[in-house]
């Protein structure tokens, strides 16, 4: 088959494609699955510029998210058989090959059926958001109906479908863009308000929107300065979530005195620490987002779509920062 493999640590050009062997199946709870589409993810361009997880194993095949049709099944598998169409976050971190390959072996109970109504490319930019945003929102943030919620990069990746979760269970939502065009992309999503991060000072203009008494959660999808830059637009005892990892030169003064309850999100944890229940849980996230979609409540944005063979393109266009939604392979190309 044919793959992207990371041939060492460093710029995309490390990416090349060429001849890999056919994965086979390892135990018989598995299948094999035809990638028809990739998503492209930050993970991806930070393990090719440092290296994997298992740095060991090398070259390696990058891309946690795929969508596709089973092919091969296991001799233990239930729910799935030839022919279905399945869409996962799987592999991609160094020890088992990734989705930027023409095949992938899964494991049945962590993946789900593809949502029917939309196309493999648009089931390829899902998973990984998915899981990331309704983590941080509900099981970290504990979000309610009728609270308000910060969220950083509302037209990212991750920001446009936390957009949704959010709406979708009753809360107001501001949220920090960087253009009007993504101002006006994310009010189409649900955003209730809009802050133009580079032309406007954040603090004043959470407190402005919420009468001066801070958001009840902050969803921080960008990391850097902008955890810290938070702490002051959220209530006393309130929420914040982030999906980085907090800087060494973050001050949790102001996050002290507010009380404020602060909560990391990795959803990448169950697959590297290899918790079969937690990733079982996480093809339920993927279950339920799947019905959301084909009900027309949950829209996935796919800003562009590249061939296999120009994933070095890809990583560099993700790497500018400036699309709208995911960028995903597809393999059909």
């Amino acid at each position: 088959m044919k793959a992207a493999v990371m041939t060492a640590p460093g710029g995309p050009e490390v990416l090349q494609v060429q001849q890999w062997p056919m994965p086979i199946l390892q135990h018989d709870r598995q299948l094999r699955v035809r990638i028809k589409a990739a998503g492209i993810n930050p993970i991806d361009t930070k393990l090719r510029q440092r290296g994997t997880f298992y740095p060991d194993q090398m070259p390696a095949i990058l891309g946690c998210d795929g969508a596709g049709i089973v092919e091969t099944v296991g001799s233990a598998v239930e729910r799935y058989r030839p022919g279905d169409g399945v869409y996962f976050c799987q592999g991609g971190l160094g020890s088992a090959a990734g989705n930027y390959g023409e095949y992938i072996v899964v494991d049945e109970r962590f993946v789900a059926p593809k949502p029917s109504s939309i196309s493999f490319v648009a089931a390829a930019a899902a998973p990984l958001v998915l899981i990331t945003a309704w983590e941080a929102l509900y099981d970290r943030g504990r979000l309610q109906a009728g609270q308000r919620v910060l969220i950083h990069a509302g037209a990212g990746g991750v920001g446009h479908v936390a957009i949704q979760l959010a709406k979708l269970q009753g809360a107001a939502v501001c949220t920090t863009v960087g253009s009007l065009d993504k101002a006006d992309f994310v009010r189409q999503l649900g955003a209730d308000h809009t802050i133009l991060y580079k032309q406007t000072d954040l603090v004043p203009a959470v407190l402005d929107w919420t009468q001066g008494d801070g958001v009840d959660l902050a969803f921080d999808t960008v990391g850097g300065t902008t955890l810290m830059q938070t702490f002051p637009a959220v209530k006393l005892y309130g929420d914040v979530v982030t999906i980085l990892e907090p800087a060494a030169t973050t001050h949790w003064q102001v996050a002290r005195s507010h009380n404020l309850r602060i909560s990391l999100e990795m959803m990448l944890t169950p697959m590297l620490q290899g918790l079969i229940a937690e990733q079982q849980a996480q093809a339920k996230i993927l279950e339920q987002c799947a019905r959301l979609i084909d009900q027309g409540d949950l829209k996935i944005q796919v800003g562009q779509t590249f061939p296999l063979a120009e994933v070095g393109a890809a990583h560099r266009l993700l790497e500018t920062g400036a699309t709208k939604g995911k960028i995903v392979l597809n393999l059909d190309d």
